[in-house]
């Protein structure tokens, strides 16, 4: 049987300083939750083992240390932060009813959700100008796509990051002590799922998280959409049909990539904007899938796509049925 709330939890509209807070899992939907944890916990499985294996794969195959699959390792560290931020929190819930979480913790957690968020979306802003300097300036793309570039594209990404997402848990710390209730209706510490409960002025909060917003997704992806129609442009000048189609096919796996990133935070932030009939269940939800949906199909994406990491795979299976029937 889901838990009841403790008293201490139970609001009565009093403003007070929490020292933890309640998450309510999928609010709506508690009858299911252990239900909701085989297809919850079968995804986190998937992401974390897809993740490891690219990572395991790019390290011991040489001819895959370029920027691009540098990249893509970048991609599935964020992958396996992001949903390890919210997946074991959220499977506590489901099986053991783990639903206080300190305030503390709360704010870390709600900074690395977001923070890596961020993060990834400048992964994919690199990935892009990656994509652009390998097919509109092939000659120059070992020279100016080193190692050391690279490296300092994903470090950029990560500070900023921090430089944007660090003052939202700060902001709620330092301006908003006292609150309405102590109740989460979330699965875990999402920004405005706090904040809507302090008690006091929000304006500060709400408009930096909405232009935090604005700038991480709006520009990141104005910016990527300009680099493929550059991209698109350098294509349509190749003089044959099967030249086009090739150069496109090194693209093909980055379109994917993007569009499973943005398209799932897109439709949960138009959902939670503008579905004000929306049941609550269906927002969380939502919610939830963005931060999973990511980190399950951009290691499918890439196996499939990707011929070097396809054949370095299937190689490693063989290797390991061989070794069996030994």
């Amino acid at each position: 049987m889901y838990p009841t709330l403790p008293s201490m939890f139970v609001s009565n509209n009093a403003c007070s300083v929490p020292s933890s807070f309640w998450l309510t899992g999928i609010p709506g939907l508690e009858s299911l939750h252990m239900w909701l944890s085989i297809p919850f916990g079968s995804m986190y499985l998937v992401a974390v083992v897809g993740n490891i294996t690219i990572l395991a794969v790019v390290k011991t195959e040489r001819s895959l240390h370029q920027p691009m699959y540098f990249f893509l390792c970048m991609l599935a560290v964020i992958d396996l932060v992001l949903s390890t931020s919210t997946m074991p929190k959220l499977l506590a819930i489901f099986w053991f009813g783990a639903c206080s979480i300190g305030l503390d913790a709360c704010l870390v957690q709600m900074f690395f959700v977001h923070c890596f968020a961020t993060v990834e979306s400048g992964i994919f802003l690199a990935m892009a100008f990656d994509r652009y300097v390998a097919i509109c300036d092939p000659l120059h793309h070992t020279s100016v796509l080193t190692h050391a570039v690279v490296g300092r594209l994903g470090l950029a990404a990560l500070l900023r990051g921090v430089f944007y997402i660090g003052p939202l848990p700060l902001l709620i710390r330092l301006r908003l002590p006292f609150f309405r209730t102590q109740i989460i209706a979330h699965s875990y510490c999402e920004h405005m799922a706090v904040v809507t409960l302090a008690c006091g002025d929000t304006k500060v909060n709400n408009l930096y998280g909405m232009g935090i917003g604005f700038l991480v997704l709006i520009l990141d992806s104005i910016a990527i959409t300009a680099s493929y129609i550059m991209i698109f442009r350098a294509v349509l000048g190749l003089s044959t049909s099967d030249a086009r189609f090739k150069t496109l096919g090194t693209c093909g796996s980055h379109i994917c990539a993007i569009l499973v990133f943005y398209i799932p935070i897109a439709v949960s932030s138009l959902t939670h904007r503008f579905g004000h009939n929306v049941p609550s269940h269906i927002h969380i939800l939502l919610a939830n899938f963005y931060l999973l949906i990511p980190p399950i199909l951009n290691p499918v994406v890439y196996a499939v796509r990707t011929k070097q990491i396809r054949e370095r795979l299937l190689h490693i299976i063989k290797s390991g049925t061989q070794h069996k029937d030994m």
